[in-house]
């Protein structure tokens, strides 16, 4: 029996996101993954693992409600922000029928989910300046129902600019949710569009604890939306969805220690991006070191140096972005220590 005839077509199709994990690599200095570069350190207090866990645990969701400035019922948690953006498109998309629009380069995921589930897709690629082209996106939103827009952008860095966010969001207005993926906030938390909840009901955010609260390995993250966006959610999320050793470690993250440590975790990382910047600025082999308000940089090398793969033979893990890009010498570096963040710049001198 040829079980390949069983799988939905699409899904034969279907080439899975690369993650960083999957993409694999073997060395010492690990800066492809957006990860917080120092693990930190929780004890479990939850011994009760005999029992099925709450379904939406109310420390959870009352602490991030109070962090994020948003009620409770504005809150939902997932496995991870990558859940919340599949959720998302179970509850509001018909399969073969309803879109998705997002706007290259960005996240592969939102591309990736609709795929699994038969969603259509639609692209608006930014412009020049990876910002939104908002006469593209107008001409292409029929049949959307879901428009998801990074901000921070992964892979560029970039914020996206916030009156085009509110022009976005007026031209989906009795059309399509707006998606405003959060994840990096944390590193630029004044540009958060969260406060908007109250004047767009088509508006929602994505969150995350992966990134500035150093807690990728706990795959915890949030949907902000208003209550009507949330109950639909609330329909198609998995019965418990976030096992009584995360929702515990989630609740001390989030307590008033917790936040403050990952301010610091913000203060640091911010301190030591600015530093890789500038010695990436200065090496000639590097075209241009773009401005970030997250916590990587993407970098244009020159294109016949092929630096991520010669530093991935160093043991030095970068992420290539020229494909997503559509340019060649395009390389994600994530902020590591200070030691990480000084082999990579050892490592380029060499090439030199």
């Amino acid at each position: 029996m040829d079980i390949n005839q069983l799988v939905r077509k699409n899904v034969q199709k279907l080439t899975p996101y690369q993650s960083a994990r999957r993409i694999g690599g073997k060395g010492d200095v690990w800066l492809n993954a957006n990860e917080y570069p120092v693990a930190p350190n929780y004890q479990l207090t939850e011994q009760t693992l005999n029992r099925y866990p709450e379904a939406q645990p109310e420390h959870v969701i009352n602490g991030y409600a109070q962090y994020a400035g948003v009620r409770p019922d504005q809150v939902i948690v997932s496995r991870g922000a990558d859940e919340a953006i599949e959720l998302l498109m179970r509850a509001f998309c018909e399969p073969d029928t309803d879109t998705i629009l997002y706007c290259p380069p960005t996240y592969g995921m939102y591309q990736v989910s609709a795929e699994t589930l038969g969603i259509k897709t639609k692209t608006v690629p930014t412009k020049s300046d990876w910002q939104l082209d908002l006469e593209g996106i107008k001409q292409n939103i029929d049949s959307v129902k879901l428009i998801y827009v990074c901000s921070p952008n992964n892979p560029t860095g970039n914020l996206i600019n916030q009156d085009d966010i509110k022009t976005l969001l007026n031209i989906a207005e009795d059309r399509a949710l707006v998606v405003i993926d959060e994840a990096y906030i944390e590193f630029s938390p004044n540009s958060t569009v969260v406060s908007w909840l109250k004047d767009f009901p088509h508006l929602v955010i994505l969150r995350t604890l992966s990134k500035a609260f150093a807690l990728a390995g706990l795959r915890c993250g949030f949907t902000l939306a208003n209550k009507p966006v949330i109950d639909a959610l609330q329909k198609v999320i998995a019965p418990y969805p976030l096992a009584t050793p995360v929702a515990d470690i989630a609740t001390q993250a989030l307590s008033k220690d917790g936040i403050n440590t990952m301010r610091l975790h913000v203060i640091n990382l911010n301190n030591q991006k600015e530093k890789l910047a500038k010695h990436l600025s200065a090496l000639p082999i590097v075209e241009k070191v773009y401005p970030s308000e997250s916590n990587y940089l993407c970098v244009k090398f020159q294109s016949n140096k092929d630096v991520f793969h010669k530093l991935w033979n160093e043991g030095i893990i970068l992420r290539d972005q020229s494909k997503s890009i559509g340019q060649d010498g395009f390389v994600r570096i994530s902020v590591g220590t200070q030691a990480e963040c000084e082999a990579v710049i050892t490592a380029l001198k060499a090439i030199i």
